[in-house]
Order: C-alpha cells, then sequence, then structure tokens
C-alpha cells in the first residue's frame, strides 16, 4: 500500500472549484489569543512586518478548520442502465451545530441539521475512502462532497476501470435530481470537482476528459518501448496489462457509448458539470496514452510523493 500525506492536499483541493465558483464568504476563524507569544530577534521581527505590508491577508484561510459544522447522510440507488449495479452515496454537507456543542467543527454528525446559510455548496466527489479523511474538513469551508461508497482498489485491471468512474458519475447526477430529504437546495451540482488517491486518482483522471487508447494500450503490452517499459517495471506486467487478454470481453462490457468513435480513442467519460480534478498518485498513462491525456479539457492538479512508486508515471501524465 502506498502512503502519501494527504491531509494537506485539502489546502489545494479547494482552490480549483473555488476559480470556477467561490461560496458565500465567511468570516475568518478566530485565532486563538491564549497562546503567550515567543520572542522574535529584530531581523525576524522586521521581515514579518515586511510580509504583512506587502501581502494581503488570505480571504479563504486553509490552515484552520472552517465555521460550519460538517453532517453526513448515506443512501442508495441501483443504476438500472448497468444492470441494476447497485451505487451507495454518502453526502457530506454543512451542517447547524448540535446544542451545547464545543467539539471540532469537521468532526462528523449523521443526520444534523443542514446549515443554509451559504447554499447551495459547491460539490466535490470521490469513493468514500477519500471522503473520510478529506470531506469533513472541507465541508467545513463551504462545501458539499458526494463520496461512492464500496469502491476501492483493483488487484489487476478489470471492469472496475470502467465501472467506478461511471458510479461517481450517476452519484452526480442522484445528488442533482435526487438529493436525500432535507438537503434541497444544498448542494451546487452545476460546480463540481473530483479528486481520488491510488485507484482514485485513476477515477478522478478519467474524469477530467482523458480517453482511452486501445491501439497503444494493446500494443505497449505486447512489446512495450522504454517509456512504458519504465511503467510496467513498477509492478508485475499482469497487473496493468491484465486486459489484454480479454480486451474484447472489456470493451464489450464497456459498451458502445463508450467505445464507438471515429479516431480509435473511446469517448471520455465525465462530465461538463465536473470543472476540475485532483488525481493523487494517480496511474492510467499506459491506459489513456499520451494522445488520450491530450483530449483534458478542464484545470487538472496533479500531486505524487518524489518518493512514491508511481512518480515516474505521475510525471508522464503530467507532461502529457
Amino acid at each position: 500500500m502506498r502512503i502519501l500525506a494527504l491531509f494537506g492536499t485539502v489546502l489545494l483541493v479547494a482552490g480549483l472549484l473555488l476559480s470556477c465558483r467561490t461560496p458565500e464568504p465567511v468570516p475568518p476563524t478566530p485565532v486563538p489569543t491564549s497562546v503567550p507569544p515567543t520572542a522574535a530577534s529584530p531581523q525576524e521581527t522586521e521581515e514579518a512586518e515586511g510580509a504583512e505590508a506587502t501581502h494581503e491577508p488570505s480571504p479563504y484561510p486553509l490552515s484552520e478548520p472552517g465555521p460550519y459544522h460538517a453532517g453526513k447522510v448515506t443512501y442508495a440507488f441501483e443504476d438500472a442502465s448497468r444492470h441494476n449495479r447497485r451505487v451507495g452515496i454518502t453526502v457530506w454537507y454543512p451542517a447547524l451545530p448540535p446544542e451545547g456543542s464545543s467539539g471540532p467543527k469537521s468532526m462528523v454528525g449523521t443526520g444534523r441539521d443542514p446549515d443554509l446559510s451559504g447554499a447551495p455548496y459547491p460539490l466535490i466527489l470521490s469513493s468514500t475512502k477519500a471522503a473520510g479523511i478529506l470531506a469533513p474538513y472541507l465541508v467545513s469551508h463551504g462545501f458539499a462532497w458526494a463520496s461512492v461508497d464500496g469502491i476501492d482498489t483493483w488487484d489487476e485491471y478489470d471492469a472496475e476501470l470502467i465501472e467506478q468512474p461511471l458510479d461517481i458519475l450517476f452519484a452526480l447526477d442522484q445528488v442533482a435530481s435526487n438529493p436525500p430529504q432535507g438537503l434541497e437546495g444544498m448542494i451546487d451540482a452545476e460546480h463540481a470537482g473530483a479528486i481520488g488517491y491510488s485507484f482514485g486518482g485513476y477515477n478522478a483522471l478519467a474524469l477530467s476528459g482523458a480517453r482511452v487508447d486501445p491501439e497503444f494500450y494493446l500494443a505497449q503490452c505486447v512489446s512495450a518501448d522504454a517509456t512504458a517499459e519504465a511503467v510496467l517495471s513498477i509492478l508485475p506486467n499482469r497487473y496493468q496489462c491484465a486486459l489484454a487478454g480479454e480486451w474484447d470481453e472489456f470493451a464489450a462490457h464497456a459498451g458502445e457509448t463508450i467505445t464507438k468513435s471515429s479516431d480509435g480513442l473511446w469517448q471520455p467519460m465525465t462530465d461538463p458539470r465536473i470543472r476540475a480534478v485532483v488525481p493523487l498518485a494517480a496511474e492510467g498513462w499506459l491506459l489513456f496514452s499520451d494522445r488520450g491525456l491530450a483530449s483534458v479539457d478542464r484545470p487538472v492538479l496533479i500531486i505524487d510523493g518524489t518518493l512514491d512508486l508511481y512518480y515516474s508515471e505521475n510525471t508522464l501524465i503530467y507532461e502529457r
């Protein structure tokens, strides 16, 4: 299992969505005054005063939890277009504080009354696995979050490469047209972003407008060039090339809506309401190729650690 310091990423995620739609202004979280100051040298004092004079205070301070409490609710649907595939959805939202609450604002409570003061709130999409780490913090700053329950990593490339991005798109449709009872008017689904780590990083990348390149993938799994060989050497070839021996079945599972095109690339699995994506330690270059990645048509923030196994692949994705 690859490890990345995900929590700091929340300081960057919001910026992408804010470039598309800023929530209603909220007062900054007050800085505690009970901590005694430490002595500073004259040089440090002069530098600090200079910084204050030349830099505007941040209108959107992300170093502390925001002004909202967080609530969540879980519900489920069946997607009739995919043989009634069950899609469980957890919705995280700004909530009114519970009576007498003195706990952290980012602490989540189930079934809390929604805080409508800044509604509708821009939406973030992900797996529930990632949302469990990031959602409470971002929600406290005035975002709604819809996460898909139960989707997780794969042992090798399989049909989940199609199903999981479609699960997230299905969740987007549901919270837009059929939000949980009591959350009507809370979610601005027209301004959404997607984020994911590792397998979820692939999902976020797929939602960027990237397009699968079957010819490239199959050719490299038969005889890899030097660049592809470097990517395939990270893990056994069977992990990424498992689909090569059953591509026809995989394509049939994806369906003509996705696979049919005039240029050999599959159709993108995305939605215009998704305005920006954040793949964290992602994978998928072999499946998309340079040509498929050139189809990405919205802002993408790629984050990976330099010591991560997939750093070289993320560099390829970023450059393409």
